[in-house]
């Protein structure tokens, strides 16, 4: 009972300096807070159904009047991102194929308009995130569609030529990660400055961005280790669903991951010796047609 009765105290006095520690820290405690606020894996959840759901079917459209040098750009970006190889990735390749010439004349101007407005989701989805990371009213949708276009553009080309980037343009890794760290960070700074109407100067949004930009270079490097064995193992347990489920998966754990360099990255940018080198960021909308968040 002695031993017992000690243990419990133990945990009693490790749960106390826990409960302590956010205030003895502000910046944890901050970060704390505003991982709360926004809700991050819910963010990454729902981030992840729209890319699955809208903007990888965009990629399959942009694949129907694309050059064959884009077609083998993507097949070479999905090898690098889910470890595609062997008879998977020859299906993808087929898949490919398949949507040229009297197929792709078939699917229509029409439907390919449709497939690329709905993929939009994600951009406003994404942009929602990066207001709840800053507390900003919602923007109207007349001022931001074409800013959601314009994302949407980007992102699919970045996701085309991330394979390219990630081997150091046929050079190796030693070239290929500083490079896509630093692709990512100029795209994910870029993407909060677009997605918030420039109400933010540039400055305070950068430390989201670098910190952005190593969590995807990590996770872009962890996935070439874990995502083929588990892309092999899924298909070996649920066939051709296997594959759903590990990019399902693994979509919401590099939204997660974005989600939370984004938040922490506001939470950084407002210390007071980071704020002194960047700047403060305005409070509240600094451009017009703008409404509060209903």
């Amino acid at each position: 009972m002695g031993r017992w009765s000690r243990a419990r105290e133990r945990g009693q006095e490790l749960r106390e300096r826990a409960e302590q520690l956010p205030g003895q820290v502000p910046l944890l405690a901050r970060a704390l807070a505003q991982l709360l606020r926004v809700n991050v894996l819910d963010n990454a959840t729902r981030l992840a159904a729209q890319a699955f759901l809208t903007a990888l079917p965009a990629l399959l459209v942009l694949s129907v009047v694309a050059p064959a040098a884009v077609r083998e750009g993507m097949v070479r970006s999905l090898h690098h991102q889910l470890g595609l190889s062997g008879e998977a990735q020859q299906q993808v390749q087929q898949l490919l194929a398949s949507h040229q010439g009297e197929e792709a004349n078939s699917f229509g101007v029409v439907g390919a308009l449709v497939t690329l407005l709905s993929a939009t989701a994600l951009a406003r989805a994404l942009q929602r995130v990066c207001e709840r990371a800053w507390e900003l009213p919602k923007g109207k949708a007349t001022v931001a569609a074409w800013r959601w276009l314009v994302w949407l553009g980007v992102w699919l080309g970045y996701l085309v030529l991330a394979g390219t980037i990630r081997g150091g343009f046929g050079l190796g890794w030693w070239l290929g990660v500083p490079l896509t760290f630093l692709v990512s960070t100029l795209l994910w700074w870029w993407t909060q400055h677009l997605l918030l109407g420039g109400r933010l100067a540039w400055a305070p949004l950068l430390p989201g961005a670098l910190l952005a930009g190593v969590a995807m270079t990590g996770l872009g490097t962890a996935g070439q280790v874990y995502l083929p064995r588990a892309v092999a193992r899924s298909i070996a347990q649920f066939g051709p669903l296997g594959v759903v489920f590990t990019l399902l998966s693994w979509l919401i754990a590099g939204f997660a991951v974005l989600t939370f360099a984004l938040v922490l990255g506001r939470v950084v940018a407002e210390e007071p010796t980071v704020a002194r080198l960047l700047g403060p960021p305005p409070a509240g909308p600094t451009k017009p047609g703008l409404s509060p968040d209903g």
